[in-house]
């Protein structure tokens, strides 16, 4: 765990399920050597290629206590990256007042979390958990289901047909593809300057993975954290006590850039983006080096179907994206809409597998249609 951190701190994109896997492995091998262990970290936490190097000497000042590494190059480049960290560190402790937020940091704050039993917003959620499961963006299927009409010839089924009857067949079977609803993913931000808000998306993405065929929900804040199985009992409460307990890091700092950056680092994680509908629900307050959330955000537009940044500094009609982050994942985002209430997200929701529906995207002159 003292290494997942270490890892954390040099800015290596790292989730709790990685962790987890790392600690199952260990197991798994026993360890019954060194070479095993180091094995176990690299397969889990699957350190990029350019990075790899950096990553065998932390691991060996880790677990061996090894002050000096053996390559000249990467300690001055490990010294240089730490001058780089305690200035980006100093800078967020210098915490403001952001306008229409809380206090927002990149320091870690490991805490938890209690939930009221709030009767707010049910009837409305209940009502879209009905509505969603017919309201979502849908996709062709490689499987195939038999057609009436409109379809293309089912050579296999007529061929049986024409074997049971002896070479009578009325007229031919037709096929078509399935069509199968997208993945909807939802990505929540949890750090303190969304606190006002946190427990308002946690109901909606209680009622989506309560509601959709196929849906992923996952916590930012200083860490990225998967919560759909938390989401899977049908009592909003129980499901929130459950959420409560398996993230660690509430109304904390924001470091969104490497938590995208552990979501597309992990591959079963980046697979659940490909071809999906994914919402961020963030205020886009970055306290980490804006380059790599755009980076990352970058990397998960080029998997999504539609990507949409959901933010309530946008309830405010004089509101722009002025931020350096802001700015810079602008060309690449279908919407920039209001996320200040359930009301908002869930019409927005239930608009995405409409006809034609049209991405609103603040800043931007131009309006296409997906």
């Amino acid at each position: 765990m003292a290494f997942a951190e270490l890892l954390r701190q040099s800015e290596f994109p790292i989730s709790s399920e990685q962790v987890t896997d790392f600690l199952k492995a260990v197991a798994l091998l026993g360890p019954r050597s060194m070479d095993h262990l180091f094995d176990a970290a690299r397969a889990t936490f699957g350190p990029s290629p350019d990075r790899r190097q950096e990553f065998a000497l932390l691991f060996r000042r880790h677990f061996y206590g090894e002050v000096d590494g053996p390559d000249d190059g990467v300690k001055g480049g490990m010294a240089r990256r730490g001058d780089a960290d305690d200035a980006v560190a100093r800078r967020a402790r210098d915490v403001r007042r952001e306008k229409g937020g809380t206090l927002s940091s990149a320091d870690e704050v490991l805490a938890a979390r209690d939930w009221d039993d709030d009767d707010e917003g049910r009837g409305a959620l209940s009502r879209f958990r009905r509505l969603l499961g017919r309201s979502l963006p849908v996709r062709a299927s490689f499987r195939t289901v038999p057609a009436r009409a409109r379809g293309q010839l089912d050579l296999r089924r007529s061929l049986r047909t024409l074997v049971r009857t002896d070479g009578d067949i009325p007229r031919p079977r037709l096929k078509r593809r399935k069509r199968v609803q997208r993945n909807l993913l939802l990505l929540i931000d949890i750090s303190g300057s969304m606190k006002l808000y946190t427990a308002d998306y946690l109901k909606v993405a209680h009622a989506i993975v309560q509601g959709a065929d196929r849906a992923e929900v996952f916590t930012l804040g200083t860490r990225l954290t998967r919560i759909t199985a938390a989401l899977r009992p049908a009592s909003p409460i129980q499901a929130l006590e459950r959420v409560s307990h398996c993230v660690a890091d509430w109304d904390g700092g924001t470091r969104i850039g490497s938590s995208l950056g552990a979501l597309v680092a992990t591959p079963r994680f980046a697979a659940f983006a490909r071809g999906a509908a994914i919402l961020i629900l963030s205020d886009g307050l970055e306290r980490g080096s804006h380059e790599e959330m755009e980076r990352a955000i970058r990397q998960l537009a080029r998997r999504a179907f539609r990507l949409t940044l959901a933010t309530p500094l946008a309830a405010d009609p004089q509101f722009q994206p002025e931020t350096a982050a802001l700015r810079g994942i602008l060309p690449v985002l279908d919407d920039l809409i209001d996320g200040s209430s359930i009301s908002s997200l869930t019409r927005f929701i239930l608009a995405l597998g409409a006809p034609g529906a049209v991405a609103r995207n603040k800043g931007k002159r131009e309006q296409c249609d997906r």
